[in-house]
């Protein structure tokens, strides 16, 4: 038992939470009276049961592959120490494709009543589970070929956000885009800090990530873009949804985002920057709480 909860590796549930959280807040903020807990809860359920499944799919693939080997830097993984069988791995594999979809097609039954909204959301979340399982498992894992910055951005960012906001009050605003990329442009420097930690094995492992291919000095300046591109996107929505100044509640990350990218900056050693992949994942799943209760602050405060 606790080898499958090493492998569900529950730290990185706060980040996959992080767009739920923001999409939902702004959808209370523009329409609360069509806001409805049992979607949040369903939402929460089902992206718990897909990051679950990212990170079973991550510990198989990555075993089979060769990126887990004696020199990667961070936790052990289950397959690759032994823990776990790839049998056993593979089939839970299958049980939590099989609760994703599961969770997803009730998610959709409660929300809404649309058949076409209905097709076009089920087709979301099919591919959400086939780019859980793709990222390092099967023949040619898009994560091998640095593509999972991009994957992180748009489903980790834009579908997470729009569309749990869109499942609340059925509605879609272009300014949306805005908090969705900010929250997609932290994911994905969650993810660059992984992958600027693991050049050396990743190099040995065949794994191109975006700092494999960019060298480690671009990497850096990368992931200040992505630090100072969420600030940015934050702002912008501020700016032309302004209604009260706790809209500005989310700036006081700012310190922690800056302590991140001056860390990812100064150390060189992999094992010094593993407590900054953390810290990096709350501080987004912070950013998105502090940018979503600005958004309804203002309501509590005139009630």
């Amino acid at each position: 038992m606790k080898a499958w909860i090493q492998a569900f590796r529950l730290r990185t549930l706060p980040l996959a939470l992080s767009s739920i959280i923001l999409g939902s807040f702004l959808a209370y903020g523009n329409e609360p009276t069509f806001f409805s807990w049992e979607i949040v809860g369903l939402c929460v359920l089902t992206t718990i049961f897909l990051q679950v499944l990212s990170n079973l799919a991550n510990d198989y693939g990555d075993s089979v592959h060769g990126a887990d080997h004696e020199e990667r830097e961070g936790p052990s993984r289950a397959v690759q120490s032994g823990k776990i069988s790839l049998g056993a791995m593979k089939m839970a594999i299958i049980i939590f494709s099989g609760l994703s979809l599961s969770s997803g097609l009730y998610l959709l039954y409660v929300s809404l009543s649309s058949w076409t909204e209905f097709a076009y959301f089920l087709g979301l979340g099919v591919l959400s589970i086939i780019a859980a399982i793709t990222y390092t498992a099967g023949k040619k894992p898009y994560g091998y070929a640095g593509l999972g910055d991009i994957s992180v951005f748009i489903f980790f960012g834009l579908v997470g956000v729009i569309g749990s906001y869109y499942l609340q009050i059925k509605s879609f605003d272009l300014l949306l885009f805005l908090p969705a990329s900010a929250c997609g442009f932290l994911a994905v420097a969650v993810l660059n800090v992984n992958n600027i930690r693991d050049i050396k094995s990743d190099i040995s492992a065949g794994k191109k990530s975006v700092p494999v291919r960019i060298g480690r000095k671009w990497a850096i300046l990368y992931h200040w873009v992505l630090l100072f591109g969420a600030l940015i996107c934050a702002s912008a929505y501020v700016f032309y949804t302004y209604t009260s100044p706790f809209q500005w509640l989310f700036i006081l990350t700012f310190p922690l985002l800056r302590r991140n990218g001056n860390a990812i900056t100064k150390f060189t050693e992999p094992k010094d920057l593993d407590p900054y992949l953390k810290q990096m994942a709350l501080t987004s799943l912070l950013f998105s709480l502090t940018f979503g209760v600005g958004q309804i602050l203002d309501l509590f405060i005139k009630i």
